[in-house]
């Protein structure tokens, strides 16, 4: 069925790979960029804007025509986590888990064309994960602490919403509890505010609306302002056939407040030493890439192709927007939403079977929630001869 929980994973899956893969080729450039460049980016099939560069220049990467990044090739990795344990998971599956999985763990890195460990693609903020469990065998908890704050966590965090299907309370919880191995701050509540929308859009006849609202009631600090405030402006211009870029400038302008990243993100020589509140922590900031993809979620009324567009289309952090945006959508849509065509160039292109995954994810996810039902009745029976007592 669809709907089932088999087909919401499989869809949520698709989601995370098709956003992944249709923003890589544009990510890091503006929205004003990308429709000078492209018009309006709509297809797998479509060419990395660094791909005329030479290798050095690229970093030895190649992106465009279906090609996911670490976004897919992390959250693949967490779900692998899940199936090795089989339970509920926090810093400690972080230290140890995740530290398997990106530095002992070869495989098929489709950005470098070749098998390697994960690490090897990673940006900083992930291999901080490295560094802190392994090489400094920190306290689990506090590995995210000093790290670079960014979506860095939140980009792959939504198996754990999944795991908490219809509960985003207890997803939000076992998230934060889970990547402050990795992140902290409003990198950390992002995580966490992610894996409750997940879980929120598995609630069978749920709508983006109450999905949303569901985790602004449960987002902290800067991060629910930021959520609260894109939403807003999603819900003034929905319907009212405001064009892309008009959207795109109306939610830049209202993250502009949360985020000092702006379109300015390429890292070069000349930031050296310029002073910046970006990725530094803050109870008054948030990341740019979840309010967003909640944003365009919100004005597309729960469309999931568009939406996906739409948020890759408006630039910087492309491609994790269309991941974030991916995930909630399919978990809430199902399997209908999977076009057979892009599946299968995802597939063909990375070297992967994203069915064959899910479905082993899905197994996994079926013994926690067995067992999560079983404790569940037991609780509830001892309460009740408890108060019966």
């Amino acid at each position: 069925m669809p709907n089932s929980l088999r087909g919401r994973i499989r869809a949520l899956m698709h989601g995370i790979a098709l956003g992944d893969a249709l923003g890589a080729p544009v990510e890091k450039l503006s929205a004003q960029d990308i429709r000078a460049r492209y018009g309006r980016v709509t297809s797998l099939n479509t060419k990395w804007h660094k791909m005329d560069l030479d290798a050095g220049a690229r970093n030895g990467r190649v992106r465009g025509n279906g090609i996911v990044t670490d976004d897919t090739l992390m959250t693949l990795a967490l779900t692998e986590i899940y199936g090795d344990v089989l339970r509920h998971i926090d810093a400690w599956d972080m230290a140890d888990g995740m530290v398997r999985q990106i530095a002992w763990t070869p495989r098929w890195v489709p950005e470098l064309q070749r098998e390697a460990m994960l690490i090897d693609r990673l940006f900083y903020p992930e291999k901080w994960i490295f560094q802190r469990h392994q090489l400094t065998s920190c306290d689990p908890r506090q590995g995210g602490i000093g790290n670079m704050v960014n979506c860095g966590a939140a980009m792959y965090i939504a198996p754990v919403g999944v795991v908490n299907a219809c509960d985003p309370p207890a997803a939000y919880e076992e998230a934060i509890a889970f990547a402050s191995g990795h992140q902290e701050s409003y990198g950390l509540e992002a995580a966490g505010v992610m894996a409750a929308a997940v879980a929120a859009a598995f609630v069978p006849g749920t709508d983006i609306d109450t999905v949303v609202d569901t985790v602004i009631g449960l987002a902290k600090d800067g991060t629910r302002n930021a959520i609260i405030d894109i939403v807003a402006v999603a819900r003034q211009l929905r319907g009212t056939g405001a064009s892309h870029e008009a959207v795109c400038a109306a939610f830049h302008a209202a993250i502009a407040k949360y985020s000092a990243m702006g379109d300015d993100v390429t890292h070069m020589p000349s930031k050296v030493g310029r002073l910046t509140d970006a990725y530094r922590p803050s109870r008054l900031n948030a990341i740019e890439e979840l309010p967003l993809a909640l944003g365009f979620c919100i004005f597309n009324d729960g469309a999931f192709r568009t939406a996906i567009e739409d948020g890759i289309n408006s630039g910087r952090d492309t491609d994790s927007i269309g991941v974030m945006a991916g995930a909630i959508l399919g978990a809430m849509h199902g399997e209908s939403v999977i076009d057979p065509a892009d599946r299968d160039l995802l597939d063909s292109a990375n070297r992967l079977n994203l069915t064959a995954s899910a479905d082993a994810f899905t197994a996994s996810v079926t013994t926690i929630l067995a067992a999560d039902h079983k404790a569940a009745e037991a609780r509830d029976s001892s309460r009740a001869a408890l108060v019966a007592s």
